[in-house]
Formats: structure tokens, sequence, C-alpha cells
């Protein structure tokens, strides 16, 4: 085992020596060199070995000069004590007999090896000095191995070599004419696919040539069916068309002429309800009334204006709208005739009465007392019959003296101011600019916010009526820069008060109460503004007076539509829809105003113009006969705002007003009312009977409180 162990140290020795690390490269043979080129230099052992020979044999070491060794033992051991030549059986004493025999075969091997190569050596080798090596026979026999074993390695590697070569050249020319082949083959494969692909591309083309020429064909033939169809719809289309025009000529034909004949129907009614007033030589006959005649007329005049203006909106009358007009022509006229007939019989019965009584004045004087009594009985009686059978179809006298003498008062006060409106001048023109815009601005910045800015607004157009400079638009300006700046301001403001009621409350119900508020503020401290506010708002609603102003003769139809209220431009009247909401909005402020009072005055005396009023322009409106839509309208829109505070005021006679309009007044509304204007009359209806049955009618739900104005 010991041995065994020494043996591997030595393989281990022997690799690390430089022989142990010589590299085999492939290339040797093209580069020309030797394999073994590196194996000239010295061999030498390692300095181990001294030792292991040391170990392996107990017996003195020889010192022993060989010519033929080219390994030298450098270990200090050896080269102290001297070479010996030790007996191979010495060495190998440990090992068997076989092992023993192979080392002394390969040691032969190796002396003669190295002998043959010393005789092929050159002669300059031989000249050399010889190497002196003292070695041990196991380790020339280790050194003779170890040559035989690189010289077998070589040889057959240059075997091997000689034959990968002619193997390597073989397959590259084997391989070389293979692909050869293969490429040839493949470029005449490459080919025939180029021919075919070719050949099907071209088939293709021609195929899809073909079928493009035949939808070409197909499509070309639907466009030549489309464009048939489509010449045949443009002709019908256009036929159409021309009848369409055809249909709307003729009925804007037949429009406008059933507008003429309605406008001729509405004159010539018109002009026939003036044949119904009475004349100033049957005024004093007892025995012929005119209230029936004169109620039934305008009825029917205010059925006729009901059409005119839906038809003056742009659109035609329609046959129903002409002949309702034509019913309504046909009945005045028999109306017309049926008082002409008792005119006449009344005028046939005055001259008898007159003959008779110039016959009984000849022949009983003393019966002349007795026929005047019994002609005041007659006209008693007859004013009685006249009672019972209809109400007034207008204004009482007091009420039409009022309102004359309002208008006559507006009237002066725009005659005052006119040289200031017609000034040429451009510093007039720039004043009366700036007087205006002064005047009318506070009132449109009037706004259900809070009382704060509507004291502000209160508070400018109080200064400006007081003559002190007010600012307005970034500019100071005051009445008093003109002789007649307040006139114009005091007009201009009065006109701008009734122009939001007409345009603003119209529009927005809840702005009635703080214009309310602001006007009768104003009216409290400067009273002449008070009727200049009255004069403008009968001149535009004639209904707040209340008054139905009767047509007069030599009056135009348009000129009598703007006295009854409605706005006429470019002979156009405008819609019954529109006419109805400007009354409603100005009866609203008007109700709004006789019940506000401005709380920042102090004053403690009356309104200026209360409840009262709204008492008397209510039993007023009761006093006379109802117009279609119109009256129902106002009665609501004016009990819905103040009757609250009627009811507070009047207590039981308001709920006695209240129930003689519902038994008595409101069917005359539905009388001369139509089905297509049931809407006012059923709201009115409504909230009678709701009032009525809930003995409450509650306050309006903008009108103004204690807190509105302390914010």
């Amino acid at each position: 085992m010991h041995s065994e162990n020494l043996r591997w140290e030595t393989l281990g020795a022997l690799k690390n020596s430089p022989k142990g690390k010589l590299k085999y490269s492939p290339d040797w043979l093209e580069k020309g060199e030797d394999i073994l080129a590196g194996c000239v230099e010295v061999s030498s052992l390692s300095p181990l070995s001294g030792q292991i020979l040391k170990r392996l044999s107990p017996r003195p070491r020889l010192n022993t000069c060989s010519l033929t060794s080219c390994v030298r033992d450098t270990s200090p051991g050896l080269s102290e004590e001297g070479s010996f030549p030790v007996s191979p059986r010495q060495i190998s004493s440990p090992v068997s007999i076989r092992a023993e025999e192979d080392e002394q075969k390969v040691t032969s091997s190796l002396l003669k090896t190295q002998t043959e190569e010393i005789k092929e050596a050159p002669a300059a080798s031989v000249s050399s000095p010889p190497a002196m090596s003292v070695l041990s026979p196991r380790a020339t026999q280790m050194a003779g191995c170890i040559l035989m074993c690189e010289h077998k390695h070589k040889a057959k590697a240059k075997a091997e070599l000689s034959l990968r070569l002619e193997q390597q050249e073989r397959l590259v020319a084997t391989v070389s004419s293979c692909e050869s082949e293969q490429l040839k083959r493949f470029e005449e494969l490459m080919e025939l696919k180029q021919r075919q692909e070719y050949q099907s591309m071209r088939d293709m083309m021609e195929k899809e040539t073909q079928e493009s020429l035949g939808r070409q064909e197909k499509m070309r033939e639907e466009h030549r069916h489309r464009m048939k169809i489509l010449n045949l719809r443009l002709r019908e289309a256009e036929q159409q068309r021309l009848r369409e025009a055809e249909l709307e000529r003729q009925r804007q034909v037949e429009g406008r002429e059933r507008h003429r004949a309605i406008n001729a129907i509405q004159e010539e009614v018109l002009q026939l309800n003036q044949l119904l007033q009475p004349r100033p030589s049957t005024q004093t006959d007892p025995a012929l009334d005119h209230t029936p005649y004169i109620t039934r007329g305008n009825q029917l005049c205010s059925q006729v204006s009901e059409v005119v203006p839906a038809s003056a909106d742009g659109q035609f009358p329609s046959v129903e709208d002409l002949n309702v007009a034509e019913r309504a022509l046909q009945e005045m006229r028999s109306l017309v005739r049926n008082l002409q007939d008792e005119v006449t019989q009344a005028v046939e019965r005055k001259r008898k009465e007159q003959e008779e009584e110039e016959e009984e004045k000849k022949r009983h004087e003393e019966l002349k007392a007795q026929q005047e009594e019994q002609q005041k009985n007659a006209a008693r009686s007859a004013k009685e019959k006249a009672r019972k059978q209809g109400l007034q179809t207008g204004a009482d006298d007091s009420t039409l003296k009022w309102y004359n003498a309002l208008q006559d008062s507006a009237a002066r006060c725009a005659q005052a101011f006119d040289e200031l409106s017609t000034a040429k001048d451009t510093q007039t023109k720039k004043l009366k600019m700036e007087l205006q815009k002064a005047a009318t601005t506070p009132v449109s910045q009037i706004a259900n916010i809070s009382g704060a800015p509507l004291k502000e607004a209160f508070e400018k157009i109080d200064k400006l009526l007081s003559g002190r400079p007010v600012t307005s638009a970034g500019k100071t300006v005051s009445t008093s820069q003109h002789p007649q700046g307040l006139e114009f301001v005091s007009y201009k403001l009065a006109e701008k008060f009734v122009k939001q009621g007409e345009e603003e409350v119209a529009s927005n119900h809840s702005a009635a109460f703080p214009i309310a508020a602001v006007a009768s503020g104003i009216w409290e401290l400067h009273p002449a503004i008070g009727d200049l506010i009255l004069a403008h708002l009968h001149k535009k609603c004639p209904y707040a007076v209340p008054h139905y102003p009767p047509m007069e003769r030599g009056t135009s139809v348009e000129d009598y539509q703007k006295i009854l209220g409605y706005r006429v431009d470019d002979s156009k009247v405008e819609g019954q829809d529109s006419f109805l909401k400007r009354m409603s909005g100005m009866i609203r402020l008007y109700a709004a105003i006789i019940q506000m009072r401005w709380p920042y005055t102090g004053k403690q005396g009356p309104h200026p113009h209360g409840l009262n009023h709204g008492w008397r322009w209510l039993a007023q409106i009761l006093n006379m006969e109802p117009l279609a839509d119109i009256t129902a309208t106002i009665l609501f829109d004016f009990l819905e705002v103040c009757g609250n505070a009627l009811m507070r005021q009047y207590r039981g006679q308001f709920w006695k007003l209240i129930l003689l309009i519902i038994e008595e007044y409101f069917p005359r509304i539905e009388a001369v009312t139509s089905t297509g204007q049931m809407g006012s009359v059923t709201r009115l209806k409504q909230f009678l009977e709701t009032s009525l049955r809930t003995k409450q009618i509650p306050a309006h739900r903008s009108e103004l409180g204690s807190a509105f104005f302390k914010s």
C-alpha cells in the first residue's frame, strides 16, 4: 500500500513537470511545426524524486553518469551524497516481479531510443559536452516510459490527422457535388414555380378582368334602371310640387279673399253697431230702449274681432271663421233692421201722439198735466224694464267724467314739455335722454329680491322728482337743468310704471307687488304722478276704468282697435292671447297698487288710491254687460291679487258680492263666451267656487311682507 501511495505521488510530480504541461495544437501540421518540438529541452525530475528513491530503497545511493540520458536529477540529496547505480531489483523489491519486468522492458527501449537519437543527431550536438545526469534506475525507467508514450501518441496523432484530412477532403468533395446538384434542382424548381405563379397570376387577372367587365356591365344596367326610376320620381315630385304650389296658391288666394271678406264684414259690423246707438231725436223717446240692441251688438263686434286678430298673425282665416263672421253680420243686420223698425214705429207713434196731443190740447187743455204725468210714468216704467232686461253697456257718467279729466291732465302735461321733447339742438337732446334714463332706469331695476334695492330705487326717483341731482350711467342730472324737466320726468316715469305692468308683470306675476310698492310710495309723496299713472293705465287698458269705448262714427277699424287696447302695427292686429296677457299684467299691477303702502314714508294718512277704488271698480264691472274673454280674465286677475285685502276690508259685503257674481253675473259671462274661449271662464269659476266653499281667499304668494322690507 505504501508503494502504491508513492506511485500516485510520482504521477502527480510527473504531471506538474514541464513534460506534463505540454499542449497539443491541431494546427501544427498546417503551420509546418513538429508535434514534439517542445520536447528538445532537457527533461529533469522533480526535486522530490530523491526523497522518493530514498524511501523506496534502504541501500546507499550510487552516482551514475549516462551520456545517453537527457534527464538530470537536481535533487539536493543526490548531489551531496553522490550517484550510485541502483539495481532494478533493488528498486522494485516492494512490488511484484511482473511489474519489475515491465519496467526493465521500458528502460531498455528507452535506452535504445536515446542511442538512436544520439546517432542521428548532427555533429554539432555530438561535439557538445555531454550532459551529466545522476539518475536512479527507477527515474530512468520512468523517463523512458514517458518518451515512448510521447512518441507513440505523436505517431498515432499524425496517422489520425492524415486520415481525418483525407476523410474531410472526401467529405468536402462529396458535399460539394451534392450541393451543386441540389442547387441545380433548386434553380429548376424555382423556375418552374415562377412559371406556374406567372401562369396562375395571368389566369387570375384574366378571370378578374372578365368578372370586372361583367360587374361593370351589371352596374351600368342597374344605373340605367335607377336613372329611369329617379327620372320617374323626379317627374312625379315635380308634378306633386306643381300641384301643391297650385293648391297653396289657390289656398292663399282663397285665404286672402276670406281675409278681405272678414275685414269688410268687420267694418260693416262696426258701422252697423254705430247705428244701434240712440240718436238725439230718439233719446227722449221713453218707449224705445236701445240697451238690448247695443249689448248684443257689442257681443257680435267682439266675436268678429276675435276672428280677425287670429287671421292677422300671418295666417289665413278658415271657412269656419268666415261663417262665424257672416252669421254675426246677418244677425247685426237683423238687429239694425229691428231697431230701425222700432225707431220707425216709435217715430210714427210719436207723430201720432203729437197729433193726438195737439188735438187734445185744442180740445182738452185741462188734461195736459195728466198726459205729462202719464208720460213720466211711462218713462219710469221703461227705465225699470231696461234695468230688468239688461245691464249697462258702458261706464256711468261720473266714471266717464273722471276718465276724461285724467286724460286731459295727461295731455296738458305732455303739452307742457313740448319744447323739450321737440328740441333740435344737441345739448337739449342730450339732456332729454339723460333725464329719461334717470327716470326709467330705477323702475327697470325694481325686482322681487329684498327691500334694500327697492329702497334705493325709490330714493333715486324721489330725488329726481324733488329737483335734487341724481347719478345715472355715470352722469349727474337734475330736473332743475331745464324749465320743463319736471313735467317731462313725471310723464315718462308714469309711462314707465304702466309699461312695466304691460311687459314685466304680464310675463312674471310676482313682479307686480314690488313695482306697486314703489309706485304707491311715489304716488303718496307726489300726487301728480298718481294721476299720470292712472291716465296712462286707462289709455292702454280701458278695462281698468272700467270703460268699454263704443265705436264712434267716422272712426276706422284700426283706430277703434287701438282704443280697445290692441296693438296695431302696419295694419296687423296682435293676437288675442298677447292682448289678454298685456291686459292681465296691467290689471294685476292696478290691483297691487290699491292695496300696497310704502313702509318707509311714515305717513299715517289714507292711501292715495286705496281699496275703496278697488270696490268701486268691481261694482262698476258687475253693472256692465260682460265681454267675451276679457271680462273673465280681468275679474280673475283682480280677485286673485287683491281679493284677500277686499275680504278683510269689507267682510260680509264682499261675500255677498262674490255670491252675486256666481249666481247672476257668471251665467252672463258664459252666455257671451264661445267654446274656444272657455279657459279663462273655467279658471274664474273654479276660483269663485273654491273661495265660496272655503270662505277664504288666500293672500297672493308673491305679496310682500314686513320681513321683506327689513332685509
